[in-house]
């Protein structure tokens, strides 16, 4: 659901960028230390780089013509707590944004929004946390995955529409994007539920003072070990970006499907000087664009496929784990100050 610049006008882009900030800066000043710790932190780091590998598998949603991937919202947050995994959301989106041209740069505000702050900031305390705060069960993790899930992406796909439609830049009537938009990411946010409980309860059996944590706001027991967590997380985002991201769905993803409904291509040009400006930047920053060799055509390179999802998620674990580092070390200070 990675929006392009195409999509907006930069009035409303640059509103949501404000408004992404802003999130970030309340996130940063409401992570305290019962909620956050060192402990965490390298989870925080893991945790994001798998996020960064396992949306770069688009699955098929059959019969549509449509692909899907994570979002990874509810995970992170069922793993880390609201806060600290809308900023690692954030800081995948960057990376993707920044040197992989995932998402416009000008969107960047929408796309943290969208897929960062509805489902960190909103569901997860409003709908998922309070659920899961009386017990937890094989099952109904299952079930709270799902639920959080859909509903992240259904008011994420709205905002979408509404962003789009507020920007008035696009031949896209806002009732029938809207009503292509809910359905396939319904049919996604199924699929990507079904695979977060499947993670959260593997997680659970493993460690589950990490969920409890998560949940009841509290700082992780410095004797717990997380080392076993941590090194499958590795293993698994190693082979899914470098692996398994060559087996990803070429059809395209659920805005694209349902641009290209309307349109009859998911490319839409954008023709502001503004607009062209940040694809000019993106063109420069981007290292890997599409995740790929720059100049070896549409089709792609495997090589450059593998090698964007292992470095994606380097950058993502320095990026993550810089931040939640660099929090926890001045929130310490402070408290000393204080002291």
């Amino acid at each position: 659901m990675h929006m392009a610049d195409a999509l907006l006008s930069p009035v409303v882009g640059g509103l949501m960028c404000a408004a992404g900030a802003g999130c970030t800066g309340i996130s940063v000043a409401k992570i305290k230390k019962d909620e956050f710790s060192e402990k965490k932190v390298p989870l925080m780091a893991m945790a994001g780089a798998f996020v960064f590998a396992g949306q770069m598998i688009n699955f098929t949603i059959p019969a549509t013509g449509s692909s899907g991937h994570i979002g990874g919202g509810i995970l992170l947050s069922a793993l880390i707590g609201g806060y600290p995994a809308f900023l690692t959301m954030a800081a995948v989106l960057l990376i993707q944004c920044l040197f992989f041209a995932d998402g416009g740069l000008l969107a960047l505000g929408c796309n943290v929004i969208n897929m960062g702050a509805i489902p960190c900031l909103v569901v997860w305390p409003l709908l998922v946390r309070p659920i899961l705060k009386n017990g937890f069960t094989t099952k109904k993790i299952n079930l709270t995955a799902i639920l959080g899930v859909v509903m992240s992406l259904q008011l994420g796909a709205f905002a979408v529409v509404a962003e789009t439609s507020a920007s008035g830049i696009t031949a896209l009537p806002f009732g029938t994007f809207l009503l292509l938009m809910l359905p396939i990411h319904l049919a996604i946010g199924l699929v990507e539920g079904f695979v977060t409980g499947l993670i959260l309860n593997f997680v659970w059996k493993m460690r589950p003072e990490i969920l409890t944590g998560a949940v009841r706001q509290k700082a992780l027991d410095g004797a717990i070990s997380l080392k076993k967590v941590l090194a499958v997380l590795g293993i698994l985002t190693v082979i899914t970006g470098g692996l398994l991201s060559l087996f990803a769905s070429a059809w395209p993803d659920g805005l694209e499907w349902s641009i290209e409904k309307i349109t009859g291509t998911a490319e839409l040009e954008a023709d502001h000087p503004l607009l062209e400006t940040a694809a000019r930047i993106q063109g420069k920053t981007a290292i890997l664009p599409d995740y790929t060799f720059k100049d070896v055509g549409e089709e792609g390179n495997a090589a450059g496929t593998s090698l964007s999802g292992i470095l994606g998620g380097l950058f993502v674990f320095a990026l993550a784990g810089g931040t939640g580092f660099l929090i926890t070390t001045l929130k310490k200070q402070k408290r000393r100050q204080g002291d």
